[in-house]
């Protein structure tokens, strides 16, 4: 393969030996390119420290835990968090989520019950399932506008069971881009007394959060898509005083209070084991304090003005099926796409082949979802923009599904 900087699209070579543009529009599966400091503060820490934090009083082992306490510090200050200490490292979204779920429900009464809606992603659905057979847990989806793919918060509400033990929603799809109405569910929650689990895999660096503002108990974060970190990285927040609530999932070595047998329970030793990835870390530091000099409005706005394009021009297509809020409601700048008589995956190939668009096809870990939007069990082709991504790759892409649609609609009149 053979990169270039700026613009940060890839170029390779393809075909039979000819150079193309490669777009890449996965930006909801994760982010790419990323910011330059990203690599370099990784490759520093792997050539210049390297070492576990918390192990040792030499300097290598501060600057260790340095780069974690910035990065704490710094993801605070995005989402608002009172106190960083609040704010625990995990491996991805998916386990962030877990810590949630299951540090709440798996010591739960059988019996108990939860909440979650059909534009969750498996990370959330699953746990679920399993805690349902291994637990004896009740939960209820709650079902969205067809149209609109918004959940009412009203039934949510009408969902409340005395034995409700929690309340999990996603803050934005990963299949439609709609934003949910976060705020008003958690309201609803505090109301009712119940932990409120907000899934922020495609909403975080993609539009503003404000964790007090939301009134969120648990928020669960990815590094590796909109905050522009590398793989391997992600977070849970926690409101204080809400860790009391969680039982550990995962116990072991913390680097302090070693004299005790048990897991340590002050924040955030409680639900961090192990030895940290500080290389990823480090890496999600620098695209954190990038995130804070260009402003998550301001990467909201710029996304926004691609998805406006984007759908200004696919829509036009004759035979697109495109599958986003209508009337431009509240959403973010990924899409799902269907072309009759092709299945999703051909078509993420032939824009691939052809175009030099990287999509991803599928059910995209939330099957309710695309059951809610009527392209279960094929899925659909979803194209996510990210913050490097221009206006000309929106043409481009709404212009190679414009063909596509078109060479369709010719074959079909033949």
């Amino acid at each position: 393969m053979k990169y270039r900087a700026a613009p940060p699209n890839v170029v390779l070579e393809v075909g039979k030996g000819v150079d193309a543009m490669r777009i890449y529009v996965d930006n909801a599966a994760t982010s790419f390119p990323k910011p330059p400091a990203v690599m370099e503060a990784m490759v520093r820490f792997a050539t210049e420290c390297g070492v576990a934090p918390g192990r040792g009083s030499f300097a290598e082992a501060k600057e260790s835990q340095r780069i974690i306490s910035t990065c704490r510090q710094r993801m605070g200050a995005l989402i608002n968090a009172r106190d960083d200490d609040w704010i625990v490292f995990a491996m991805n979204c998916s386990e962030a989520l877990n810590l949630a779920i299951r540090g709440l429900l798996a010591t739960a009464p059988r019996g108990s019950h939860a909440i979650c809606t059909v534009m969750e992603h498996n990370s959330v659905l699953r746990p679920y399932e399993a805690l349902a057979s291994q637990a004896g847990l009740k939960f209820d989806v709650v079902g969205c506008d067809p149209r609109t793919c918004v959940v009412d918060p009203d039934d949510i509400r009408k969902a409340i069971r005395p034995r409700t033990r929690l309340i999990a929603c996603a803050h934005v799809s990963n299949v439609t881009g709609t934003i949910q109405p976060v705020a008003d569910v958690a309201g609803i929650a505090r109301e009712h007394d119940i932990p409120m689990l907000i899934d922020a895999a495609q909403s975080a660096g993609h539009v503003p959060i404000d964790v007090q503002a939301i009134g969120a108990d648990f928020v669960a974060f990815p590094g590796h898509k909109g905050l522009m970190g590398p793989l391997g990285t992600g977070m849970l927040y926690i409101r204080g005083g809400m860790e009391k609530l969680l039982s550990t999932i995962k116990e072991g070595g913390t680097g302090v209070q070693s004299e005790i047998v048990g897991q340590p329970t002050d924040m955030p030793q409680k639900l961090e084991i192990g030895s940290q990835n500080v290389i990823g870390i480090a890496g999600l530091g620098e695209s954190l304090a990038w995130l804070a000099e260009k402003g998550v409005a301001s990467v909201s706005r710029h996304e926004r003005q691609l998805g406006d394009i984007f759908f200004g021009l696919a829509r036009q297509a004759q035979g697109l099926n495109i599958y986003c809020p209508p009337g431009g409601g509240a959403r973010t700048a990924v899409f799902s796409v269907n072309l009759p008589g092709a299945k999703p995956l051909e078509l993420a190939q032939m824009l691939e082949a052809e175009f030099g668009v990287l999509t991803r096809a599928g059910l995209h870990c939330a099957p309710l979802a695309h059951r809610a939007i009527g392209t279960f069990p094929d899925g659909a082709c979803r194209i996510s923009f990210g913050p490097f991504n221009t206006q000309n790759d929106a043409r481009h892409v709404a212009n190679a599904l414009a063909e596509l649609a078109a060479r369709k609609q010719v074959r079909g009149a033949a």
